[in-house]
C-alpha cells in the first residue's frame, strides 16, 4: 500500500488550497508547506505513573524537531494500566488496548498523510502497540520511552509494585500484619514512570532498543531524570535525519533486529509478554518469527542480569551499569547479535557498540561476567504436548524444582482461583489450571498476577504449578505456564481437563502433558461445546471475532 504522504499532498498545486488553509488555522505559514511534516503520537495520561511524564517529554520533542525544519503534529493515543487493572474485569481490556493504540497510530499517520512519526509511551500496551504500527506504516519513524520509575524502599530494600502484590498474599495467609501492609503500599511507587523490574515496560523498552528503533540506553532511564527529556530532543533530532536519508521502519526491523531483540530479552531475564509482543511487531513487519525461534535462541543465550521479579536489582541500577547497550556488547563479542542489523541512527548495531567496553563494570553485580552468568541458557521457553499443541511460553529459570505431576484443580476464571488460593484450598503438589482466558475466551488474555504473587505470598511458590491460555505479568515468576494454544475457547485441550486429572509441567524436557489416555480425551472432545460468548457487543465483543492464537501473537489482522 502507498500513502501520498502529506508534503506532497499538500504542494500538489491549486487543487490542494483547501488543504492549506485547514493548516493555516493550526499554525502554517507559506513556507511551512515545503516541510516535511512529522506526527507526535503522544501518550501522555495521568490515570497512570508510567505515562504521567510523557508530556514533557512530547512538549521538548516538538520543540526539537520545529527546530530542526520540520513541521509537527500532535496527537493522543490511550493506555490502560495494567496495574491497577490487574485482578479486575477491566485487565481484559489490557491486551485490547495494544491493538487501539496500533490501530489509532496507523490510523491517523496514514489518514493525515504525514511524512515521519514519533511516538512516545510508557505503559506496557504503549510499547508494542507503537511498534505495530510503526512496522505497518514503514515510513521514517522513532519510539520513545517515557522512562522506568525508581525504585520505592520499606525497612531499608528496594520494592516495586510486585511487592504489594506479595504482600498481600503474606497477609491473606496470616503472614503479614495489616500495618506491615499499609507500610508496603505507600511506598511502593515513590514517583512517575513504569514498573521498576524488568518487567513487561522495561522489557520490551530494552527490546526496541535492541531492535535499532530507539535511542542507544534510553530504554533505562529513569522517567524523572533530566536525561530522559535530553534523550526525547535527540530522537527527534534523530528523526529529522531519517526523513532527509529515507530510513523507514522496515528497513530496520528485519529478520536480524528481531533475532537481536530475543536475545536481549534473554540476558536481561524478560517478560513472557515479549513473545508475545515481538511475535505481533514481526507479523506487522511482515517477518517470519515462530515460537521455534525463542526456543533456539533461548538455548544459546544465558542471562547475564540479575533483575527483579526473580532477581536482586531494578532498571536504574542495570542503568548505571551500562545498560542494554553493555549488555549487547557483550552479546556482540561472543556472536549473539548481528552487528551488521541497522538502527534509526543509520549506524549498525556494532558501530553503535564500538565505544561500549567489552565487559561490566567492576564492583556491581548487576551485570554479571560473561564466565558467570545468573544462569547458563535463556529462561522463557516454549513448552509442548498435549496440552499445548501449538505451544505455551514458561519461565523455567529460578524455581527449585522444574517439574511437577500433580492434580489438577480447575478454575473457569482467575477469579475463583484467587479466592481458592486465599481459602487455603490449594495445597503443596497442586496444579492450578486457569482457563477461559485466552485472547478469545476471556476474551483479552488477562494477566495473573493476582493468582501467582497469591501463590508466592502464601508459600507455595516452589511446590505448586499454575497453567493458563492466559498471560502472565512481567513480574510473575515460578512454576507458571501461560500462553496455552489452542485455547479453551476453541476447544483446546486445556478445555477437556477436569478436577483431579494428572497433569504433567516439565521445564527441563520443555513438556506440558495431560496424563489421560487418548481414548478418554477423544471422549471427551466429542462430548465438548464451547461457551457462549461473554459479550455481545462493544470492543470485547469485536476482539474475540478478530483475535488469533497468543502462539502466532494474539494479531487481530491475521490471514
Amino acid at each position: 500500500m502507498t500513502i501520498e504522504r502529506r508534503s506532497e499532498a499538500i504542494t500538489a498545486g491549486d487543487r490542494r488550497a483547501p488543504n492549506r488553509s485547514m493548516l493555516r488555522a493550526v499554525g502554517f505559514g507559506d513556507a511551512d508547506f515545503q516541510k516535511p511534516i512529522v506526527g507526535v503520537a503522544n501518550a501522555y495520561i495521568n490515570l497512570t505513573p508510567c505515562n504521567a511524564g510523557i508530556q514533557t517529554l512530547s512538549d521538548r520533542a516538538m520543540a526539537e524537531l520545529k527546530a530542526a525544519g520540520v513541521m509537527t503534529q500532535v496527537f493522543g493515543t490511550i493506555t490502560v494500566a495494567d496495574g491497577i487493572s490487574m485482578g479486575t474485569e477491566g485487565m481484559k481490556y489490557s491486551l485490547v488496548s495494544r491493538e487501539v493504540i496500533a490501530d489509532s497510530i496507523e490510523t491517523v499517520v496514514n489518514g493525515q498523510s504525514m511524512d515521519a512519526v514519533l511516538t512516545l509511551g510508557g505503559c506496557d500496551k504503549n510499547m508494542p502497540g507503537a511498534m505495530i504500527a510503526l512496522a505497518r506504516l514503514d515510513v521514517p519513524s522513532i519510539f520513545v520511552y517515557a522512562g522506568t520509575i525508581k525504585p520505592g524502599c520499606h525497612a531499608g530494600r528496594d520494592i516495586t509494585i510486585v511487592s504489594v502484590f506479595e504482600a498481600l498474599g503474606q497477609y491473606e495467609a496470616g503472614k503479614l500484619p495489616k500495618p506491615e501492609l499499609d507500610a508496603i503500599e505507600r511506598a511502593a511507587i515513590p514517583g512517575a514512570g513504569a514498573c521498576g523490574g524488568m518487567f513487561t515496560a522495561n522489557t520490551m523498552s530494552s527490546a526496541i532498543e535492541a531492535l535499532g528503533m530507539s535511542l542507544k540506553g534510553s530504554s533505562t532511564m529513569a522517567a524523572e531524570d533530566a536525561e530522559k527529556a535530553d534523550s526525547a530532543g535527540e530522537s527527534a533530532r534523530v528523526l529529522v535525519a531519517a526523513v532527509k536519508s529515507g530510513l523507514t521502519a522496515r528497513r530496520i526491523l528485519t529478520r536480524k533486529a528481531f533475532e537481536n531483540a530475543i536475545a536481549v530479552v534473554m540476558a536481561v531475564g524478560g517478560s513472557t509478554n515479549a513473545v508475545l509482543h515481538l511475535l505481533a511487531i514481526a507479523h506487522a513487519a511482515g517477518v517470519k518469527l515462530t515460537l521455534d525461534d525463542f526456543e533456539e535462541i533461548r538455548g544459546r543465550v544465558p542471562v547475564v542480569c540479575d533483575l527483579k521479579p526473580s532477581g536482586r536489582y531494578v532498571a536504574t541500577d542495570l542503568h548505571r551499569a551500562g545498560g542494554v547497550p553493555q549488555v549487547m556488547k557483550m552479546l556482540l563479542d561472543h556472536g549473539l547479535v548481528h552487528g551488521d542489523a541497522l538502527t534509526i541512527t543509520g549506524q549498525t548495531i556494532a558501530e553503535a557498540l564500538q565505544n561500549v567496553p567489552s565487559e561490566p563494570p567492576a564492583g556491581q553485580d548487576v551485570i554479571r561476567h560473561w564466565s558467570r552468568p545468573v544462569y547458563a541458557s535463556g529462561h522463557l521457553s516454549t513448552l509442548r504436548g498435549n496440552l499445548a499443541t501449538e505451544g505455551a511460553v514458561a519461565k523455567i529459570t529460578g524455581v527449585k524444582s522444574p517439574r511437577i505431576t500433580g492434580p489438577a484443580r480447575v478454575f473457569e476464571r482467575e477469579e475463583d482461583a484467587v479466592q481458592a488460593i486465599f481459602a487455603h484450598k490449594i495445597k503443596p503438589g497442586d496444579v492450578v489450571i486457569i482457563r477461559n482466558e485466552g485472547p478469545k475466551g476471556g476474551p483479552g488474555m488477562r494477566e495473573m498476577l493476582s493468582p501467582t504473587s497469591a501463590i508466592i505470598g502464601a508459600g507455595l511458590g516452589d511446590s505448586v504449578g499454575l497453567i493458563t491460555d492466559g498471560r502472565f505479568s512481567g513480574a510473575t515468576y515460578g512454576l507458571v505456564v501461560g500462553h496455552v494454544a489452542p485455547e479453551a475457547a476453541v476447544g483446546g485441550t486445556i478445555a477437556l481437563v477436569h478436577e483431579g486429572d494428572r497433569v504433567t509441567i516439565d521445564a527441563e524436557k520443555r513438556l506440558l502433558q495431560l496424563e489421560v489416555d487418548d481414548a478418554e480425551l477423544a471422549k471427551r472432545r466429542a462430548a465438548w461445546k464451547p461457551k457462549p460468548p461473554r459479550y455481545t457487543s462493544g470492543v470485547l465483543h469485536k476482539y474475540a471475532r478478530l483475535v488469533g492464537s497468543a502462539s502466532q501473537g494474539a494479531v487481530t489482522d491475521g490471514a
